[in-house]
């Protein structure tokens, strides 16, 4: 979601975990002297804005909720709370043409599907924090990507990137001024039809596809002209040690990239708490 609260100052926010479903975290107002929070609540099936001051809004998601109901309720219940919040209202790379006002012909809510979906993003999220945790670089918080839905967590090496062409995106030309080795899991797409965790190293050093990784059900595919490391869900799920193995995936797919972009492995590696 891409947002502005005051005047000239865009701020792309992201969805979290928490005990109740999926929220934005804390976003500042009125110069940071307050602030408010979304939350989509899946054991209530309620969406929820809550503000510093006390006042909260809520209403409810059931089958049939259509996305301009929703969106309108959204933006109402901000107006209502004086929060003054300009949303851009278009559905990114979706390839859909009307205003999230305006889509009424999209309505489907599932009260069981969303709460698994998110208990199962839960377990994901902890684990790519444990991953993350092991890593002395900068390193981004672990969040649902604000367009794909995809869960998330980012490496970077410090050093800049080659700078992407004039007519790439502008979301593009913010993600990747740098090196990073990307690690996401998310539902699937219309490539990828099924849920899956994946990894990237951008930009991509030559003969990455090449090198191992684990398990060895993991493989490389080709993902806009680049390799993308692939561990399906369902292939996870069979493993006795889910956990284990995912964390293998990530470091292996981390090792491959670092490896092969000149990453200074052994600075950036925070040894076992036994070990410092």
């Amino acid at each position: 979601m891409c947002f502005t609260p005051r005047k000239n100052h865009w701020w792309y926010i992201s969805l979290y975990l928490n005990e109740k479903g999926f929220t934005t975290g804390v976003i500042p107002i009125n110069d940071g002297f307050d602030s408010f929070t979304i939350h989509l609540n899946t054991f209530q099936n309620t969406c929820e804005i809550a503000k510093s001051t006390g006042e909260v809004r809520s209403f409810a998601l059931f089958e049939g909720l259509a996305v301009a109901t929703f969106y309108n309720k959204l933006i109402n219940f901000l107006e209502d709370l004086g929060i003054q919040a300009k949303i851009n209202g278009t559905p990114y790379d979706l390839n859909i043409d009307k205003r999230f006002s305006e889509i009424t012909d999209i309505h489907h809510y599932e009260k069981e599907y969303s709460n698994t979906f998110w208990r199962t993003f839960l377990w994901v999220d902890a684990v790519f924090k444990e991953f993350s945790g092991r890593f002395y670089g900068k390193t981004c918080p672990v969040h649902l990507y604000w367009h794909s839905m995809d869960l998330a967590v980012t490496r970077f090496s410090g050093k800049k990137a080659p700078a992407m062409p004039k007519e790439a995106r502008t979301s593009d030309k913010d993600a990747y001024t740098h090196e990073c080795i990307s690690f996401g899991f998310w539902a699937g797409d219309d490539k990828m039809q099924e849920p899956a965790f994946y990894s990237y190293t951008y930009p991509a050093p030559q003969g990455l596809e090449k090198k191992s990784i684990k398990p060895k059900n993991a493989n490389w595919v080709m993902n806009n002209n680049s390799p993308m490391a692939v561990l399906t869900y369902a292939e996870l799920i069979k493993e006795d040690e889910p956990k284990k193995v995912l964390l293998e995936f990530l470091e292996s797919a981390y090792q491959a990239g670092a490896e092969l972009a000149g990453w200074d492995i052994k600075e950036l590696r925070v040894p076992p708490l036994k070990d410092l």
